[in-house]
């Protein structure tokens, strides 16, 4: 037989696990902002003393966090104080630099889209390069000669059920099949060169087309 709680208990029941969530964060204590360092030049980390790695890719915030042990995962409350520490310094590092560092949050310049443009480019080419070519397998086939427009490979569709896989796959997974399978060619990895030139070119020839997942 079920038993119901009364809508009392049910409050107090409530009020004891926001307070004991309130006690927990209250032990590790306040987050505080101790400076920066670059690569891996970093002072003698004390306990609760992190240097958590900024979008740059070379800069750490070094932050006090009392009350958790280098390693351990910080509690939510406090991983997002740590958060919004690394997104506000990362903001002025944009303001005082300058470097190109970040896409978001600033209107950009023309010579930061002129950055930006030459680059997509050069990486859509090399993927058109290699789509035409037969460099990618071992019998001379090469991608056009089944999809003579890249754009009939339809990669706004993914991630979808692929029926010669028979599960669930990204665009990149059935580059692959396809280089293994008609072109006879040894798969890339996810973080081959050519494997994102061949991405980027694919979703280039979509440009604008609706996102449609799953859509076969």
């Amino acid at each position: 037989m079920a038993r119901h709680i009364s809508l009392p208990r049910f409050l107090f029941a409530l009020a004891a696990v926001l307070l004991l969530g309130m006690m927990a964060v209250a032990e590790v204590g306040e987050v505080a902002y101790l400076g920066e360092a670059s690569g891996s030049d970093l002072p003698g980390l004390g306990e609760g003393i992190r240097a958590i790695p900024m979008c740059d890719g070379e800069t750490r915030l070094i932050v006090d966090v009392p009350g958790v042990s280098a390693g351990e995962p910080m509690p939510e409350p406090v991983a997002r104080e740590v958060a919004g520490l690394l997104w506000k310094r990362y903001q002025e590092m944009q303001e005082t630099s300058g470097e190109i560092l970040l896409a978001h949050g600033k209107e950009h310049t023309q010579r930061e889209m002129m950055i930006w443009d030459t680059e997509l480019k050069r990486v859509v080419d090399e993927g058109y390069r290699l789509f035409h070519s037969p460099e990618l397998g071992s019998n001379g086939v090469s991608c056009d000669m089944c999809h003579p427009d890249a754009s009939n490979t339809h990669p706004e569709t993914y991630p979808k059920f692929q029926t010669q896989l028979k599960k669930v796959i990204l665009l990149r997974d059935m580059i692959n099949w396809c280089i293994e399978n008609p072109l006879e060619g040894p798969k890339l990895n996810e973080d081959d060169a050519r494997m994102k030139a061949l991405e980027a070119y694919i979703l280039w020839a979509r440009k604008g087309v609706p996102m449609e997942d799953g859509k076969h």
